[in-house]
Order: structure tokens, then C-alpha cells, then sequence
């Protein structure tokens, strides 16, 4: 069998959601399936970490896609036409893109609908795109994957999608999360520069993230504690933004940027809570992360968030700030609180399996093409 594989998300070092998700099941799925050939299309010079195996052929499609316009480009010409040449037998698309017009079989992943509910948080251009094509998307895909069941809702009222055609494959956790001594605890925190617990969040600084808020309900936090401070890992998304930050309070609040995935995991375990108050996530990898930690959860109580944390959050209203900052409180001060939510993580993470996931995936490819 000849399997195609949009494989543009796959940047080198820097991998943000939808590149670990496609590396975390593309490498599973090439390696479990020696005897099938896989051919991963790039919009760049491959790098040479995804050539995964024997076979997998790669090829690098140009333009490379920075621009919805040279979206339209690359998937509607260029890999379209990659695609009838290879004769491939059915065709995956980790970030739900793909053309339109082809006779292969497709599953396409959709993560989430945020630019049909939030389309504001979007760059003008991406948000038109994404609310032109992605209802078209959903028609043409032979079958539909998503990452929770809340997403599937979502696509089901959203694009009137029959439920029967969309399969719920929760995201995985990569092995390198997981719990660390106190002693670690200690040098974490020397290492990012101070001796005090810390509250940190980890994702793209997108508006839909809810850092404003975040900021605020520290501010109010901070009024009555003195010592906690606040992390927050990750890279703008589209473009800068710029937060309003008390002076008395800058020295406590860290923007980290970028972090690779091993140092992440070690800061992810040394600090006091994870907060994590998006107003709308398709899956909320984090969460799943935190678990794998044994860092107690302050999360969100919109959309997919409940669904994935389940027990093992403490849950707060990402539109309150007072809200955010007593759960804030409330954590910080409540040992057994925090006891009872690492407990229910441990158990709650178990759901959350790469290999699990890729083995779901390869039996919706061999639906396809049975």
C-alpha cells in the first residue's frame, strides 16, 4: 500500500502543536508498518531527522506555505498534482488540509474550529481561508479525525457533518514527561533564576490562550502572596504581542519563549501548578502533560478542557479574572487539594497513549482503502 502524508508541520527543531502531533504518529506508523511505503510531502528542504525509514520516501513541494494564498498554491496545485503522480492509495492529513478534487481516499484530522467561533484571533487572511476551506474540508474527506469528543461536536453543528464519519483519537504524551525528585525540583528553579514555587503556563502566545487574563488574575493573585511567581513558555504564534504588566510585578513574571520538549518536561514537573485557561482548545495538550508530571492542574472550565482533565483540575471561568486568581489561591494554599488532583492525573493519563493513538489512526487508513 502506498500511503501520502502531509507532512509541511515537521520544521526542524522548532515544533509547535500540529508538528508534534504528526511526528508523534508518523514515526509509529512508518516504523509499525515496515512492509507498506509512505511518501511525506514537505514544503521546505526536508530535514534529515524525518526520513524515519526505508520506506518512506519524502519530497519537497515548493512554495513553501507562509501565506494562505500560498496555501492555495501548494495544496491545490502542487500537491495535488504530487499526488495523482504518485498513485497513492489513500492520502492522511495531520492538520486537517488537503485538495480538493482528488479520487485518493483521504482522512483528514481537524483538530478544532476555533477560527469559525473566534475568527478576531486570527490574522485576516488565515481566518478567511480557514472558514472558506475548512466546511469544504470536512465535506470532501472520505472519513474525519479528531482529537476529543467536544471537537466532534463542534464539526458535527458546525458543517451539519454525519457523526458516523468523524472517529474521536485522543492526542498521546511523550515519554520524555514525567515526575522528577524535589532535589531537581531545587535546581529547576535555580536554573530559571530565582528560589521560589512557580505557577507556569506552556503554549502559543494566541489570543485564544487567555494570557491577558492570565496576567491579571496573577496581579490580583499576588496581592496577598509574596513569594510564587509565573512562567510562561512559548512562542508567539503570528505576531508579537505586547502584555501590560504591573512594574512592582515584572520581576516575577517570566516569558520564556520557545523550550525544547526535555527541558520543558523538567520545568513542566518542578512547578507548584500548572494554570491553564484557554477560552477554546481543541484538545489542550498541556493538560495531558501536567498529568504526566504529577503537577496539579488550575484549568479552564471551556470547552474541551473538562473533557480531557477531567478529576484532575481544579476548575475556573477563563472569562473571570477572580475567578482564575482564587483558583490560583485555592491551589496554592490547599495541600491535600493538590494531593487529590496529582492522584486523579495519574489515573486520568492513561488515556493519553502515542501508540495507542497511531495504532487507532492505522485502522481508520486500512478502513479506507478495505
Amino acid at each position: 500500500m502506498r500511503i501520502g502524508i502531509n507532512t509541511r508541520s515537521l520544521l526542524g527543531q522548532k515544533l509547535e502543536g500540529f508538528g508534534n502531533y504528526t511526528l508523534e504518529l508518523v514515526k509509529r506508523l512508518t516504523e509499525n508498518q515496515p512492509e507498506h511505503t509512505f511518501i511525506l510531502y514537505f514544503d521546505r528542504p526536508v530535514d534529515p531527522q524525518f526520513s524515519f525509514g526505508p520506506n518512506v520516501i519524502c519530497k519537497a513541494l515548493f512554495p513553501p506555505t507562509r501565506h494562505p494564498f500560498l496555501y492555495v498554491i501548494w495544496f491545490q496545485w502542487r500537491l495535488k498534482n504530487a499526488i495523482c503522480k504518485d498513485k497513492l492509495d489513500v492520502f492522511w492529513s495531520p492538520d486537517g488540509m488537503f485538495p480538493l478534487g482528488i479520487q485518493t481516499p483521504v482522512l483528514a484530522t481537524i483538530h478544532d474550529l476555533n477560527f469559525e467561533h473566534f475568527p478576531q484571533d486570527l490574522p485576516k487572511w488565515v481566518a478567511w481561508y480557514y472558514k472558506k476551506y475548512f466546511p469544504r474540508f470536512a465535506k470532501a474527506a472520505t472519513q474525519i479525525v479528531t482529537v476529543s469528543n467536544t471537537t466532534k461536536q463542534d464539526i458535527v453543528s458546525s458543517y451539519h457533518t454525519p457523526a458516523e464519519k468523524i472517529s474521536v483519537i485522543y492526542n498521546g504524551v511523550n515519554t520524555q514527561y514525567k515526575p522528577i525528585s524535589d532535589q531537581e525540583k531545587d535546581l529547576i528553579q535555580q536554573q530559571l533564576g530565582f528560589n521560589d514555587p512557580y505557577f507556569l503556563f506552556v503554549g502559543s502566545l494566541h489570543p485564544r490562550k487567555n494570557i491577558h487574563r492570565l496576567l491579571r488574575a496573577f496581579q490580583l493573585f499576588a496581592q496577598t502572596d509574596s513569594t510564587v511567581q509565573l512562567v510562561i513558555v512559548g512562542a508567539a504564534m503570528w505576531k508579537d504581542q505586547s502584555f501590560e504588566i504591573e512594574a512592582h510585578l515584572a520581576k516575577r513574571i517570566h516569558f520564556k519563549g520557545h523550550i525544547e520538549t526535555k527541558a520543558l518536561a523538567a520545568i513542566m514537573g518542578a512547578a507548584t501548578a500548572f494554570v491553564y485557561v484557554p477560552y477554546f482548545e481543541g484538545f489542550g495538550m498541556p493538560l495531558a502533560e501536567a498529568m504526566a508530571t504529577h503537577t496539579p492542574i488550575i484549568a479552564g472550565n471551556q470547552s474541551c478542557l473538562p473533557e480531557i482533565a477531567g478529576p484532575a483540575a481544579l476548575y475556573v471561568d477563563p472569562f473571570d479574572v477572580n475567578s482564575i486568581a482564587n483558583g490560583m489561591r485555592q491551589l496554592k494554599n490547599d495541600v491535600v487539594l493538590q494531593s487529590q488532583l496529582v492522584e486523579a492525573g495519574k489515573l486520568r493519563v492513561k488515556a493519553f497513549d502515542w501508540d495507542l493513538a497511531a495504532a487507532q489512526v492505522w485502522q481508520e487508513i486500512q478502513h479506507l482503502v478495505s
